[in-house]
């Protein structure tokens, strides 16, 4: 099982959060950049040591530091906090006496209740209707397509916005619901197409084409402003 310890060290570019990942399935010391809590993750196969990470790290000393620097500033939901909503984006609203719960009222998302409670309640919503959202996007492609999915789930993922299990399990990022209607189209265009073709053969792509025809536009839209979404919350 993996395994991750946090802390901050001092590097030649800064101070800097490191995550030490023990990995029974690494081959090999490797490193990147987590976006969404922009720490460095260092992952160690079973027989290397922190010495061999800690000489990795130093060796890219400043490809961490200019990957740590190009990151999007983090959002939290906060009160005033401007984040989007299908690629709209919205003002978070404490209003404390409102009517119970979360909703949408022209450009802002007006959150009641008591204001330690808002960043939950605001990260509730957001899965809820991401949860919506492709539930419906997610029936109509695969009626398209003539397949039928196992189960539909949203999650926090990190490296992935959606994803096809061979049980037939469709999960897509709850993240997406930020982005714009034409990106969330194509995700589960994707994920759909994969009921059929457990592949990116032809087939595969022809019927991507077949289901959306946002494939492009979403893919550029997706690696410009990906790491952002990542950021917020």
């Amino acid at each position: 099982m993996d395994s991750a310890a946090l802390e901050i060290l001092s590097l030649p570019g800064g101070p800097a959060r490191v995550a030490w990942r023990r990995s029974a399935r690494a081959r090999r010391v490797s490193l990147r950049i987590d976006p969404r809590d922009g720490a460095v993750v260092v992952t160690l196969p079973p027989r290397a040591g922190r010495t061999a990470g800690m000489a990795l790290l130093m060796n890219h000393a400043d490809w961490v530091a200019r990957r740590l620097a190009a990151l999007p500033g983090a959002i939290p939901f906060a009160e005033g906090a401007v984040v989007p909503l299908h690629g709209v984006e919205h003002r978070i609203r404490h209003a404390p006496l409102a009517r119970a719960g979360v909703r949408v009222e022209g450009r802002e998302i007006v959150v009641s209740g008591e204001a330690r409670f808002l960043a939950r309640r605001v990260a509730d919503f957001f899965r809820a209707e991401a949860r919506r959202s492709f539930g419906e996007l997610v029936a109509a492609k695969a009626a398209a397509a003539q397949v039928r999915p196992a189960r539909i789930a949203v999650k926090d993922t990190r490296s992935r916005w959606g994803s096809c299990a061979t049980s037939r399990n469709l999960a897509f990022s709850w993240r997406l619901v930020m982005a714009p209607r034409h990106v969330q189209d194509y995700v589960a265009a994707h994920e759909v197409a994969h009921l059929r073709h457990m592949n990116h053969g032809p087939r595969f792509w022809a019927l991507v084409d077949q289901l959306t025809p946002h494939g492009s536009d979403a893919v550029a839209w997706l690696r410009a402003h990906g790491p952002k979404l990542l950021r917020i919350g």
